[in-house]
């Protein structure tokens, strides 16, 4: 699994692509509130609209944080497998870069260390 070029791929975008639908979603839905704040004012009833979209929000934000989890848990074994990095310090280096920075860590790493180093070796 740690080879394969669609799980390197999916775990170094998904994060970000995430975090971007995420915040597109969330604003989308923000807006969606305001629109149509006269009509949840005037009904009298509790705003049940509101909390459905909320439910969807923490699903997507839950799902979010699985896949940054994912994510940060397989590159950190990747690169302790690396046989690159056994020499100096880089693998402490990345691990730190992944904890500290992550999602773009973990791009820069696949960019970097994966593509990089195929592209060099063909």
């Amino acid at each position: 699994m740690l080879n394969s070029k669609f799980w390197q791929g999916f775990f170094a975008l998904g994060p970000i692509v995430g975090f971007i639908l995420f915040f597109i979603g969330y604003f989308l839905a923000i807006l969606t509130f305001v629109g149509n704040i006269q009509e949840i004012e005037n009904s009298g009833e509790p705003p049940m609209a509101i909390f459905g979209g909320i439910g969807i929000i923490l699903i997507a934000a839950l799902l979010l944080a699985l896949v940054s989890l994912g994510s940060l848990v397989f590159y950190i074994v990747h690169a302790t497998q690396n046989p690159n990095l056994k020499q100096n310090n880089l693998l402490l280096v990345w691990i730190l870069l992944f904890i500290f920075a992550s999602g773009i860590g973990q791009l820069i790493y696949w960019i970097v260390e994966i593509l990089g180093k195929k592209n060099s070796s063909e």
